[in-house]
């Protein structure tokens, strides 16, 4: 197992970046706050609803970079995620791409009220992705990203 790297005391410039974001994060769950409060915090400068700043984003995009950094890539550090996120008139349009190999959308979402899913410690992530932002989808490209979009009020 790799030794986890220590997590820079500043990170130069993470403060500074304004829409839109496009920054790249190693694949440590430590940087996750970090991530999901930057884009909070600009989405409430660029006048989401308060619902979306406080509740849907939050959730949605710490669970897409918890999935990139434990499911894409294995928690391997030298490995890295990459967080894309725009906002206009219309949409905030998440990206959160990783190194894995990829994944069926599809298949990977369960509904965690059925059956034997109850009971188990995984698989709800997708569902609540899809259950908070109005899009929820893989790109088709060579890379592995997963793209969110939530439409504005």
């Amino acid at each position: 197992m790799t030794d986890r790297p220590a997590m820079p005391a500043a990170e130069a410039g993470i403060g500074d970046l304004r829409f839109p974001i496009d920054v790249r994060i190693p694949s440590d769950v430590r940087y996750i706050e970090r991530i999901v409060g930057l884009v909070v915090q600009r989405c409430t400068e660029h006048d989401l609803s308060a619902r979306a700043c406080r509740f849907n984003v939050p959730v949605a995009l710490a669970e897409a970079l918890s999935n990139a950094i434990l499911r894409g890539n294995g928690e391997d550090y030298s490995k890295g995620v990459r967080v894309r996120a725009t906002i206009d008139e219309r949409s905030l349009v998440l990206e959160v791409e990783d190194e894995g190999a990829g994944f069926d959308l599809e298949a990977c979402t369960i509904d965690p009220a059925l059956g034997d899913n109850r009971v188990r410690e995984d698989g709800r992530g997708l569902f609540l992705m899809r259950s908070l932002m109005d899009r929820v989808e893989r790109l088709p490209s060579g890379a592995n990203v997963v793209r969110l979009t939530l439409h504005r009020a």
